[in-house]
């Protein structure tokens, strides 16, 4: 009889986010007859604890509330000689930096992930990828970074976003028979440039005043943000919502889904709009390409180039049917080549090889 694996997903918190969802879906697909998922948290509760236990999935926490907790790097030895994983996988900066050095002290075969454009800085990997048992990165540009870096090809392996296709379906009537609507679904954070979108909306209400945009998420830039709607007329067409689990009512409204980074590994929100049937304007930076097809699925900008962002947002505006056809190619791309099943297959195969070769 084979040995179920305890699994250990150490994350910052379990707030609305992409890493969070990503891994959240991952841990609740895993084959519960081989791996046993278990997360933990730098923080306490907090928005997703209740759909992981809903699944099934064990959740610990270091903190209390949405603040780290004090002291959590010696907290975290702990908590790790207490849960004692096979195999334990730190996800986003501090977990990947901390659980990797306990993990290496205390003997845990350690997946490392690298999600996201500025994870290899924020990560120190040049140096920390050596207490790794091996690596997972979620885009093409994120591998080509990291074995720049040094990290062998035998480390490391790129596995791809997943997307519920059956989840996030596209509508019978054509996306442009809806109301003008530009929809950005992020963590209102500084890689997001959200102020870099606003301008180029400003830019577009000049043209289209009737054109609103919806901003779903939450984050440390919030307030910054919400200052700047309140101090421009623009500001007016922006509509703030926080995050939550459920976001394909927003996607069902949206007539274009807009994403203006500076830096991104492979967005998970990309293949939600996709596979919801919507055309995508966004920055050509990260994974972003490896997704979205330029002039074939949505229009790709350089990162910070507001002008340029708008004109693409004008063009599919003035074009529904051009619009409407991206959509559609967006949604077959999602269901060919990002589905669910691959991504947990190709995790799955990497968990089950690290574990076999540290089992004694």
């Amino acid at each position: 009889m084979s040995t179920i694996l305890r699994v250990l997903f150490l994350m910052e918190d379990l707030c609305y986010g992409g890493t969070q969802r990503q891994m959240l879906e991952l841990a609740r697909r895993l084959d519960r007859s081989r791996f046993a998922p278990v997360m933990l948290t730098l923080t306490g509760p907090t928005d997703l604890d209740g759909l992981a236990r809903e699944a099934g999935i064990e959740v610990q926490h270091l903190g209390r509330d949405r603040r780290l907790a004090p002291f959590f790097f010696w907290r975290l030895r702990a908590a790790l000689l207490r849960l004692r994983p096979q195999v334990l996988v730190p996800c986003t900066a501090l977990p990947n930096i901390w659980g990797r050095i306990w993990g290496r002290w205390l003997g845990l075969p350690v997946v490392g992930t690298v999600r996201g454009g500025g994870g290899p800085r924020r990560q120190h990997e040049r140096w920390l990828w050596r207490l790794t048992e091996h690596m997972i990165c979620n885009s093409e540009a994120l591998y080509q970074v990291l074995t720049g870096l040094g990290v062998p090809a035998g480390h490391l392996t790129y596995i791809a976003n997943g997307v519920d296709t059956a989840l996030y379906a596209p509508p019978q009537a054509p996306v442009s028979s809806r109301p003008p609507q530009l929809l950005c679904v992020s963590r209102l954070a500084g890689d997001k440039d959200h102020l870099t979108l606003f301008r180029a909306f400003a830019r577009v209400r000049a043209r289209h005043p009737e054109v609103r945009l919806c901003l779903v998420g939450d984050g440390p830039e919030e307030a910054r943000l919400k200052d700047w709607a309140a101090r421009h007329p623009e500001g007016a067409g922006i509509d703030f919502f926080p995050g939550r689990p459920d976001v394909r009512h927003f996607y069902a409204q949206a007539r274009i889904f807009v994403l203006s980074s500076v830096r991104e590994g492979q967005p998970n929100v990309l293949l939600e709009a996709m596979s919801s049937g919507l055309p995508v304007c966004a920055t050509a930076v990260g994974g972003i390409p490896r997704l979205v097809r330029d002039g074939e699925s949505g229009l790709l900008c350089p990162a910070g180039d507001d002008a340029a962002l708008a004109a693409h947002i004008l063009r599919l505006l003035d074009d529904p049917a051009l619009g409407d056809g991206m959509g559609q190619a967006g949604r077959r791309r999602a269901e060919a080549d990002f589905s669910f099943a691959a991504m947990v297959d190709a995790h799955e195969a990497v968990l089950s090889a690290v574990a076999a070769r540290r089992r004694p």
